[in-house]
Parts: structure tokens; C-alpha cells; sequence
């Protein structure tokens, strides 16, 4: 109906109003929609830190839960212990007053202190051992109710720490779960910090890129140093990269074009987390290899080249470094 009411408004409109009136109306409607600013790296890389913050927040909760956990375990069994040991005096206790309350009533028994003090017959003897007795079963008395005490606190704490214990559980399955989607989240990230960096230099029509002249004093190209620089910022790599030396050996070391990232130290084979480092290096490498100019990725006695887009095995060069095991070893064009 509005649509109408426009058209007959516009219609009634003298040509020479009408014309501005539709010229506005095409240039309004050619305008593109305003799209959201692109992040910046420093944006991004805020949002990346406050969101590590709060995984660390959730890790330090979960392991919290974990030892309390242990703790309430560690509670229940405690007072299983001490429940078992109470029976078993308790046990041992009963059966000796049995023994004791049979060999009174027959008039047999092992003598007792009281005996020696006085005659079998005499009127004292018989009251000693009526006395005995009776603290006898005064102290068994109290012992049943003591361990009864036991016995009802150790119901409680099972009660508290198999509730404990399932409280415990659900939130350690809820932290986990947030844990892993900020682990995802903060990979998200990470990538689309990736992606805001182009790899500098020429690229041919074929999908190569140009050769770069080394610079700086670390004698790598600039192509290199991105890669280099990325790697280190989302893989931590503790161990130290090496990139340029001047050994003539027929690699991209020399060239400045290859970096190496260890995973231990003196030649050791990686041990703890470096191995699976490594994978997540290499994986990263090929994942971002045609848009930063990755030429190939060596890790593990493997080579994994552009062109072919596939791992194949190399010859045994004789030891850990030497077969790549302890470093993958990132080459650009």
C-alpha cells in the first residue's frame, strides 16, 4: 500500500521536481552497505590474550575440581580404614567377654587378679569377680558405643564423599568441555592472525614465487623471516630456531630460505610434548604453503614439496639431526 502512495505521489510531481526526486532515490540505492572494519593484528591479538586468560582460568579450575576430588577419594577411604579397624578390635573385644561371661557362669576360667588376693569360697573372691566383670562389660560398653561413633561417621563421610564425588564429576565434564571450545576459539584466532599476513615478494603465474634476496643481520629474506616470525609467536618453539649458516651444502641455508625449528638440545631425541609440536609445525607449514611460499617441509625422515603436495620418505643420512627427528625444517622460495 506504501508503494502505491509513493508512486502516486511522485506522479502528481511537476517533471521538474520529479527528476531530482529519482536521482537522489538511483544514488542512495547504488551506495554499497558499509561492511565491518577488518581487525587488525593488534585487535585480534588482544582478543587472543583475553581469551588465553580465561582458558588458563578454566584449566586452573579443572585441575582445582581434580584435586579436591582426590582429596574427597582419599577422605572415604580414610574412614573405611578406620571402620575396619574398629570392627576388628570391636570383634576381638566381644569374643573375649563371651569367653570371659561362659567360664564365670561355669565356674571355670583362667584365674584373674582378684583370685590370687583372695580364697575361691570366701564371700570377697566372689565379689572381686562379680566387680571384674562388671567394669568388664562397663568398658566393653563403652567401646560398642564408641565404635557405633565410628561407624556413623564413617557412613557420613561415605555419604559426603560419594556426593562429593559426583558433584566433582559433572564439573569437571562442564570445564572441560568450556576448555576445548576456548582452545578452538583461541585456534580460530590464531588463524585469522595468520591469514591478515600476506607473503612479501612476487609470485609467478605457475604459483611460485620469485626468489628474495636475503637482508638484515640475520641474513634470511623476508619471506623467510614471516614465516619464521609466525611460527614462533603461535608454536612457542623453546629449543631456538636456526635459520642462516654459511655451510655450502646445496640447501636454502646458505640462501637465507630455510629455517629449522629444534625440538631439543645437543642432537637428543624429542621427548614430553616437542614430537607432537613438531606434527603441529609441519601441519601448519603445509597448511599455509602456497600462500607464504613454502617450497617443501623435512621432519621425521619425511619431505613434503609443493608441487607434489604429498609426504615421502628420504634415505637414512645417519643420525637424529642429520634425519630430522629432533627439528622440521621449513624451506620458501
Amino acid at each position: 500500500m506504501a508503494v502505491w502512495r509513493a508512486r502516486a505521489v511522485l506522479s502528481g510531481l511537476p517533471a521538474k521536481l520529479l527528476t531530482p526526486v529519482l536521482t537522489t532515490g538511483l544514488l542512495f540505492a547504488a551506495l554499497p552497505a558499509r561492511a565491518e572494519p577488518r581487525p587488525t593484528v593488534k585487535q585480534l591479538k588482544k582478543e587472543l590474550a583475553d581469551l588465553q586468560k580465561d582458558s588458563d582460568k578454566l584449566i586452573t579450575e579443572y585441575y582445582a575440581s581434580r584435586i579436591a576430588h582426590q582429596e574427597a577419594d582419599k577422605a572415604e577411604k580414610a574412614a573405611r580404614e578406620k571402620l575396619a579397624t574398629a570392627e576388628e578390635t570391636y570383634e576381638h573385644h566381644s569374643t573375649s567377654l563371651r569367653a570371659m561371661a561362659v567360664a564365670q557362669y561355669t565356674g571355670g576360667g583362667e584365674p584373674n587378679p582378684i583370685t590370687f588376693l583372695a580364697g575361691e569360697d570366701e564371700p570377697s573372691a566372689r565379689l572381686g569377680r562379680m566387680a571384674l566383670v562388671q567394669h568388664l562389660v562397663d568398658v566393653q560398653d563403652a567401646r560398642v558405643h564408641g565404635y557405633a561413633q565410628v561407624m556413623d561417621d564413617r557412613r557420613k563421610a561415605n555419604d559426603e564423599a560419594t556426593e562429593r564425588a559426583e558433584e566433582l564429576a559433572d564439573t569437571v565434564d562442564d570445564l572441560g568441555e568450556r576448555k576445548k571450545k576456548a582452545e578452538q576459539q583461541i585456534e580460530k584466532i590464531k588463524d585469522r592472525i595468520d591469514l591478515l599476513h600476506a607473503a612479501p615478494g612476487v609470485r609467478n603465474s605457475d604459483g611460485t614465487w620469485v626468489p628474495e634476496l636475503p637482508d638484515g643481520s640475520e641474513n634470511i629474506t623476508p619471506r623467510m623471516r614471516l614465516v619464521r616470525d609466525l611460527i614462533a609467536d603461535r608454536f612457542g618453539v623453546p629449543y631456538g630456531i636456526g635459520c642462516y649458516r654459511p655451510i655450502q651444502d646445496g640447501g636454502e641455508h646458505p640462501l637465507g630460505r630455510a629455517c629449522d625449528f629444534m625440538l631439543s638440545r645437543g642432537g637428543a631425541m624429542p621427548s614430553g610434548d616437542e614430537p607432537a609440536r613438531g606434527e603441529e609445525i609441519a601441519a601448519w607449514a603445509i597448511k599455509n604453503a602456497r600462500r607464504l611460499g613454502i617450497m617443501y617441509v623435512i621432519y621425521r625422515q619425511r619431505i613434503w614439496h609443493v608441487r607434489t603436495g604429498a609426504w615421502r620418505p628420504m634415505s637414512d643420512r645417519g643420525g637424529t639431526t642429520a634425519n630430522h627427528y629432533d627439528h622440521p625444517h621449513i624451506s620458501v622460495y
